[in-house]
């Protein structure tokens, strides 16, 4: 079976991917978030908590650990790090309702999560409005040594922007098997996220909705597989 995941190195060779985005030094992480270390600061996207029970309200019945387990991850990203800040890009509660539907326990995971550092929700289509229970700061986007943080990506292809919501991913097809994985997709100038979130899903970045975002200027993408991150030629995409 195919899977996406080293086989000559050792296991923590591909934990994480050096990435620069004009000129600034980040860390992609396996676990979907991106680290810069200039500014001690930790950036996600699209963590959707209480999307499962979003979805059983409307009799869509789902696992109902989506929040706990998205909690967990992110714990474990912030033990590898030296974070002071945490900054989660747009969409990181699925709806309204969810500061009534979480369960204590995962308001207090997430609390400790907060403790002692910044923590900031910027804005997204899913969140505009986002509860006192959650805690830490709200901003609609981010203007930080010169780069844009913000939720939705400018649709033109503009430079110094990290950005989330197209919950991009790739697509590889070899010996009649596909995989199918989100990704990190930038070109040097812009960076788009891959959902954080575990029942977040995915866009094809080859899909036309990414067009407009990268053109002909071309773009490189870091897919997460079972055992690290790792960078794809273009070349070896496929679409749905």
């Amino acid at each position: 079976m195919f899977e996406l995941k080293p086989e000559r190195f050792g296991m923590g060779d591909f934990n994480t991917q050096p990435i620069t985005i004009c000129g600034k030094s980040f860390i992609a992480d396996q676990s979907g978030a991106l680290y810069w270390p200039g500014e001690k600061a930790l950036i996600i996207a699209d963590l959707h908590l209480e999307k499962g029970s979003s979805y059983a309200a409307r009799g869509q019945f789902l696992p109902p650990y989506d929040t706990r387990a998205t909690l967990l991850r992110l714990a474990e990203t912030i033990d590898r790090f030296d974070v002071a800040t945490v900054i989660a890009l747009g969409d990181s509660i699925h709806d309204e309702g969810a500061a009534d539907r979480i369960a204590a326990d995962d308001l207090d995971i997430l609390h400790i999560l907060q403790d002692e550092r910044r923590w900031i929700w910027v804005t997204g289509n899913h969140d505009p409005v986002l509860s006192n229970a959650f805690g830490g700061d709200v901003a609609d986007e981010l203007e930080l040594e010169g780069l844009a943080l913000r939720h939705v990506p400018r649709r033109a292809r503009v430079t110094h922007e990290i950005a989330g919501h197209m919950h991009p991913a790739g697509k590889l097809s070899l010996h009649g098997s596909a995989l199918r994985r989100p990704c990190f997709v930038g070109n040097g100038l812009r960076l788009i996220l891959p959902a954080f979130g575990a029942y977040a899903g995915g866009l094809n970045v080859l899909d036309d909705a990414f067009g407009p975002l990268f053109g002909d200027d071309g773009l490189s993408v870091w897919m997460l597989g079972q055992e690290g991150l790792y960078p794809v030629a273009t070349r070896q995409l496929r679409g749905d």
